[in-house]
């Protein structure tokens, strides 16, 4: 064969992905199996695989698709899928592009609704303290669909019961994709107006889709947001939505709502008629009580004998001065004798006697120096003797003067005969002058054993 004859790798992937667009049963596939290799990216396309005990295949599926899924997806969890098989050319794989996602064996409104009361149970939006219903509300917001049944079985309660009560409806859609968005609108607006005392949102009965707006992250998020309490009457008694449970106070109906957030006018006024003889009746208790206290004091001896209130005090008065007389004497005692104690120690060491002691000893050490000077004098002047003396025994002119002489030349001392010369003139010193003479002959002095 030429090599015009082999085909391209993508003429090849070309043809395959062809019979897979082409193919009617490929074209839209309902397909069963666990999510494997899931990471959710946001507002993205989301990638992942389908898998059961002997096979996987890809799967993709686009952003617009993904935003309609109720559920988020996990890994491991079985699913049924619809959607088409196709090619990918740049790798050569084939993979299901998903339509329409669902969680296997159970509903997947269900399952988000699951997912979400976990969500919001583990961040504990749940079990934040919750916000007391004020007793006598002046103003009340209700949310809710303007032409159901709720609002006008609130307004009708509201009336019959505490009419005084003003009810302003915040309009919104209660069911439908957009109804969430609507929802969480009204309840911001009545908190920025922010003059209300008590929040109502609530709708009729229906199915769970029917009620899904009210299972929406972000209606729960701002109902657990407000700053008025809320009342939240969704569905039938049975019904329990995301709202009943982040809300302050759950009402089974919306009759049962309003009960809620307006007390009987009538009970209000029997209750302040009662309040009313209770406080006349603990009035004149009181007012007994302390007339007769009253009475009590008058009649007590203070007041018949005043003298008396004071008699103890100026007794404990009198006893207080003889103890602070007793006190000063004894005070005045202790500092006389400090005070003696102090001359006493003065007397002691006062400056006369002090300097007359140290005159008596700069004396005695006068003395003492004088006498030491004197036998030091002595000393000095007897050890000068004996070294003259032994000065004298040493002068050249006490040996001279025994008949020793001796011999210069030149101004030098002559000690070896070696240094004298035949015809030298020398100088000879004697003890009472000196004499001049010439070297006739020069006799060296023999040592033992020279012949």
């Amino acid at each position: 064969m030429e090599p015009s004859d082999y085909l391209t790798v993508s003429a090849l992937t070309s043809y395959i992905k062809r019979k897979f667009d082409v193919d009617p049963y490929l074209g839209k596939v309902y397909l069963t199996g666990e999510i494997s290799n899931f990471r959710l990216r946001p507002n993205a396309h989301q990638y992942f695989s389908l898998k059961d005990d002997h096979a996987k295949i890809s799967a993709i599926m686009f952003k617009s698709a993904f935003s309609r899924v109720k559920f988020t997806p996990e890994e491991g969890m079985k699913v049924l899928v619809t959607g088409r098989i196709s090619l990918y050319e740049p790798s050569g794989s084939y993979q299901i592009y998903v339509d329409h996602m669902e969680p296997d064996g159970v509903g997947q409104l269900y399952q988000a609704y699951e997912q979400l009361k976990r969500k919001l149970s583990q961040e504990g939006v749940f079990s934040a303290p919750k916000k007391p219903l004020p007793r006598f509300p002046k103003r009340i917001a209700v949310v809710t669909s303007p032409s159901g049944a709720v609002i006008r079985d609130i307004i009708t309660t509201t009336r019959r019961r505490y009419p005084i009560a003003q009810i302003v409806l915040f309009p919104a859609l209660v069911q439908g994709n957009e109804a969430a968005g609507d929802i969480v609108r009204q309840i911001e607006r009545v908190n920025r107006i922010g003059n209300f005392d008590t929040l109502i949102i609530g709708r009729g009965g229906g199915s769970i889709e029917d009620l899904w707006p009210f299972n929406e992250e972000s209606v729960a998020r701002a109902i657990f947001d407000s700053q008025i309490p809320v009342i939240s009457s969704v569905g039938h008694e049975t019904d329990t939505t995301i709202a009943d449970l982040v809300a302050d106070v759950r009402a089974a109906t919306p009759t049962a709502a309003a009960e809620l957030a307006v007390p009987v006018l009538s009970d209000v006024l029997l209750e302040i008629q009662q309040d009313r003889v209770r406080i006349y009746h603990a009035f004149h208790h009181h007012l007994a009580m302390y007339q007769e206290q009253l009475k009590k004091l008058r009649e007590a001896y203070v007041f018949q004998q005043p003298e008396r209130l004071y008699e103890g005090y100026s007794q404990k008065v009198d006893q207080l001065t003889t103890q602070l007389q007793q006190t000063m004497s004894h005070q005045l005692s202790l500092v006389r004798a400090q005070v003696d104690a102090v001359d006493q120690r003065l007397k002691v060491a006062s400056p006369a006697s002090q300097i007359s002691q140290l005159k008596q000893d700069q004396q005695a050490l006068s003395d003492r120096l004088n006498r030491d000077m004197q036998q030091d004098f002595q000393q000095q002047k007897q050890r000068l003797a004996e070294l003259v003396q032994s000065l004298d025994y040493l002068s050249p002119l006490k040996i001279m003067g025994r008949g020793y002489s001796y011999v210069t030349s030149h101004k030098k001392v002559i000690a070896d005969v070696q240094q004298l010369h035949q015809g030298d003139e020398v100088v000879m010193h004697l003890t009472n002058g000196q004499a001049e003479a010439t070297i006739q002959s020069i006799q060296p002095t023999k040592k033992d054993g020279q012949s």
